[in-house]
C-alpha cells in the first residue's frame, strides 16, 4: 500500500512538470521537447515502477483506486505552483475521492 501511495505522490509531480513543459508549446511545436517535459515523463515512469511493485502482492481492486490520490496531490500542487483556485466543487470532489478510498479499504477487510 505504501508503494502505491508513493507512486501517486511522484506521479502528481509528473503532472506539474508536464504542465510546465506544455506551457513552452506556446512558442511553437518545436518546443515539445524540453527538460520539463522530460522530467514529467520520467516521474510518470518512476511512479509506474512503484505502482508495479506495489500491486505485486496486494489486491488490485483496493490498490488501484488509491492512484486517485494523485488527483488530491495535483490539486494541492496546482494551487501552490500555478495559483489555481480551489473552488467549492473541487473541494467537494476532493472529499468524494478521499471518502471513496476509505470505503474501498473498509471493504477489503
Amino acid at each position: 500500500m505504501l508503494l502505491v501511495l508513493i507512486a501517486s505522490f511522484i506521479g502528481s509531480f509528473g503532472a506539474v512538470f508536464l504542465k510546465l513543459g506544455a506551457e513552452r508549446l506556446r512558442y511553437g511545436l518545436r518546443h515539445i521537447l524540453s527538460w520539463q517535459a522530460f522530467v514529467g515523463v520520467s516521474l510518470f515512469l518512476i511512479s509506474s515502477g512503484f505502482f508495479y511493485r506495489g500491486i505485486k502482492h496486494g489486491e488490485l481492486s483496493v490498490l488501484y483506486p488509491m492512484v486517485s490520490l494523485g488527483y488530491v496531490w495535483t490539486l494541492l500542487w496546482s494551487r501552490l505552483f500555478f495559483r489555481e483556485p480551489i473552488t467549492a466543487p473541487k473541494f467537494l470532489a476532493l472529499g468524494l475521492i478521499l471518502s471513496g478510498i476509505v470505503l474501498i479499504n473498509f471493504g477489503a477487510r
